[in-house]
């Protein structure tokens, strides 16, 4: 064949492709079960029709004084056969039934399961693959959002520089006394600058972000979180109530969607994980999360800090400064202060500089995701060609496998289509022996009482008078 399935049922989004393909593979496991039920139906009516016919004879016996009582008469002996005969018929027709169920039936219906799984097996597998292709694919898109948006700000700064440091001397403009040369000040971006941020597969602004995590501090219980050696945690929520938060507020459809929610909140620095190892958001009550100093800077709600607790060693020596809710409280949580890769790993670096960095990092995730995207794509695709060639082989498979069953229901049949033939046969051989005649002649000579002789009733005289008749 010039073409096949490996060549003839793609699209551009995959699925629609295979959608066709895997709808016509389904119409042919309902084919197979329409032919499965012809076969299984006309077993079970000549199964039904075997029976019928073997019940006519005894029901005929069981009427007296008929056949029984004459032993020689042709027409006995015709009804004997055409009853043998039956029986025989009803045999052949329960042979018939019995051989559909055995060549047809049976065999053809385990082949029909066993095709059946191959084909939602192979159709549950690449859908399984395409998910997981159009999974990465989304977030390409939301990384390559991210990328451009960084580099947008990039330049806006690049082009504020220029602007606020160029040489009004190096313009072309009139230096004439009433033409005056504007010069344009620019600040440098500040810290506290907030960029639109992603949250599952939308993208808020500023003033949304605000809003919502405001919302979400005045809704979600807060309290304290006591972890063995390292202190207590204030502000804290945990994964399942922010996880119904999100659901319900954000039009999260999933869990599997409002932990990817949660995630972005804790990756852009409103939550972090607390008392384990690690940064990962999951819906669980027993997972705690402190809202850090930067929620309750964008909303300016109150943050709640406890102090420091002194302690009777020489540790206690050291500063008695509050301690952010963004560091565990307590002496160890002091004395680890210093190592803080998570809130500020570049401390001494300008606006600008900061830009530049979150650029390149979201290029690099960029690049990442993309990579990883073409590596499933090749991946599905090698699997949607070994599929496709697996599914063509079935469908041949299938179609060969009804026109022997056709073959094999037809064998069925037709073996025991001349004992039949027979039993009609002699069924007709049976109606031409029957002499009435010679019935009539068997009755005679078998049970005649004897020939006609008149009985005639004479008269007798009281008085034994020739003539008494006659007075009378």
């Amino acid at each position: 064949m010039a073409t096949g399935f490996a060549t003839s049922f793609w699209s551009s989004d995959y699925a629609g492709g295979l959608g066709v393909l895997f709808g016509k593979l389904q119409q042919g496991v309902q084919e197979n079960q329409q032919v499965l039920t012809v076969a299984r139906m006309r077993a079970d009516a000549e199964e039904t029709y075997g029976n019928s016919l073997a019940n006519i004879g005894p029901a005929s016996d069981r009427i007296s004084n008929g056949f029984s009582r004459d032993d020689g008469a042709s027409v006995r002996k015709a009804y004997e056969g055409v009853k043998t005969e039956m029986e025989a018929a009803a045999a052949n027709h329960k042979k018939i039934a019995s051989n559909i169920r055995e060549l047809v039936v049976n065999p053809f219906g385990r082949w029909c399961e066993a095709h059946a799984a191959r084909v939602q097996n192979s159709q549950d597998d690449l859908q399984s693959r395409i998910k997981i292709h159009d999974r990465q694919a989304d977030a390409v898109r939301k990384f390559r959002s991210q990328y451009y948006n960084k580099c947008r700000l990039v330049e806006d700064l690049e082009e504020e520089d220029k602007l606020a440091f160029q040489d009004p001397q190096s313009e072309g403009v009139s230096t004439s006394p009433k033409a005056k040369v504007p010069t344009i000040q620019m600040t440098a971006p500040d810290d506290n600058e907030a960029d639109p941020i992603d949250l599952g597969d939308e993208t808020y602004q500023p003033d949304q972000i605000k809003k919502i995590v405001t919302h979400m501090l005045n809704t979600i219980k807060l309290g304290e979180v006591k972890v063995p050696i390292l202190g207590t945690y204030q502000n804290c929520s945990n994964g399942a109530d922010l996880t119904e938060y999100i659901q319900k507020h954000l039009g999260a459809t999933s869990v599997s969607y409002a932990e990817r929610i949660g995630q972005d909140i804790v990756d852009n620095g409103f939550l972090r994980l607390v008392g384990n190892v690690g940064n990962a958001f999951a819906n669980s009550s027993r997972m705690n999360y402190q809202w850090k100093t930067k929620a309750f800077q964008l909303t300016g709600l109150p943050e709640k800090k406890q102090p420091l607790a002194r302690s009777s060693t020489g540790m206690s020596q050291m500063s008695n400064d509050s301690v952010t809710p963004d560091s565990p409280v307590g002496v160890v949580g002091e004395y680890l202060s210093g190592w803080n890769p998570l809130n500020n790993q570049y401390p001494n670096e300008t606006p600008s500089e900061r830009l530049r960095r979150e650029a390149r990092e979201s290029d690099e995730r960029y690049k990442a995701s993309v990579k990883k995207l073409d590596s499933l794509r090749c991946n599905l695709e090698e699997a949607m060609v070994d599929h496709l060639k697996f599914m063509e082989r079935c469908e041949l498979d299938r179609l060969k496998a009804i026109k022997a069953v056709i073959l094999d229901f037809s064998g069925a049949i037709s073996n025991v289509i001349p004992s039949l033939q027979s039993t009609v046969d002699k069924m007709m051989l049976f109606q031409e022996t029957v002499q009435p005649l010679g019935d009539l002649r068997y009755m005679l000579e078998n049970y005649r009482t004897g020939p006609f002789v008149p009985r005639v009733t004479t008269y007798e005289n009281y008085y034994n008078s020739v003539d008494g008749m006659s007075r009378h």
